[in-house]
């Protein structure tokens, strides 16, 4: 059953997303409102933006990725949010679906979607990238980030929730430098969870878990499948989990 006309607040954190972020808005044009939370870009993200007539963008500094998007969801005028990474885009059968699904008199208070992970133009079919999904369309009232998780953030939702059925384009691999850069900040950002759980780093996590990280991906979860890409996948995020504990350990001596 068809429920009365339901706005839609589409949000975004952004920080140097100038190759992004043109696309994106245009991407969410169907959005009753847009808003972006911007970590001080220093490249032009701020300015293309702000040059968006249908976008609200405010600037605020980075503590982590929980607190950031809570924030951002507490600037939104509608109940429904559609919150998404400027570096994923929808396609018009997944814009016609959430339009539907918000109207919905039965709607959840939260959808999963599935994602294709895009690796250089081309999607990446295993490496545990083939059962990728995330929340990204909920109502405002029955959903919060956990703020103890600050990168890989969770959403705690209150209320039942669904699946939709068309997927998202998760563009995250553009090159392999940015893609190790990002994977060494949310290293840096996880050992901060680490620290604050009181873990106390040893052999185990400063070598059999970035190990163990690879070999899951690449042999447990195909990601022998997808050739060099899959090597070159599970390696950086192996990186990521070797660089968490170095990192933690670093924290720890200076504490």
């Amino acid at each position: 059953m068809i429920s009365q006309n339901q706005l839609l607040s589409a949000l975004l954190i952004t920080y140097n997303e100038e190759s992004n972020i043109r696309e994106v808005l245009d991407n969410l044009a169907f959005a009753d409102e847009i808003i972006i939370v911007d970590s001080f870009s220093t490249d032009k993200t701020f300015e293309i933006a702000s040059a968006y007539k249908n976008v609200k963008i405010v600037q605020r500094a980075f503590d982590n990725f929980a607190l950031q998007r809570n924030f951002t969801i507490d600037l939104a005028a509608n109940s429904w949010i559609l919150f998404i990474d400027a570096d994923e885009r929808l396609s018009p059968e997944l814009q016609q679906e959430i339009r539907k699904v918000i109207n919905h008199e039965n709607s959840a208070s939260a959808y999963f979607v599935a994602r294709d992970f895009i690796f250089k133009n081309k999607k990446l079919r295993f490496s545990g990238w083939q059962n990728d999904k995330i929340i990204r369309l909920f109502k405002k009232e029955n959903a919060t980030y956990n703020n103890n998780k600050i990168v890989h953030e969770k959403l705690i939702v209150n209320g039942k929730t669904g699946k939709l059925k068309n997927r998202l384009t998760h563009y995250s691999y553009s090159n392999y430098e940015d893609y190790k850069q990002k994977m060494i900040f949310y290293g840096k950002l996880k050992a901060q969870e680490e620290y604050s759980k009181n873990t106390n780093p040893n052999f185990f996590h400063f070598y059999i878990r970035p190990l163990y990280q690879f070999l899951n991906q690449y042999l447990l979860r195909f990601g022998i499948l997808d050739g060099k890409k899959g090597i070159i996948i599970c390696y950086l995020n192996a990186l990521s989990v070797a660089v968490r504990f170095q990192e933690l350990k670093k924290i720890r001596a200076k504490s």
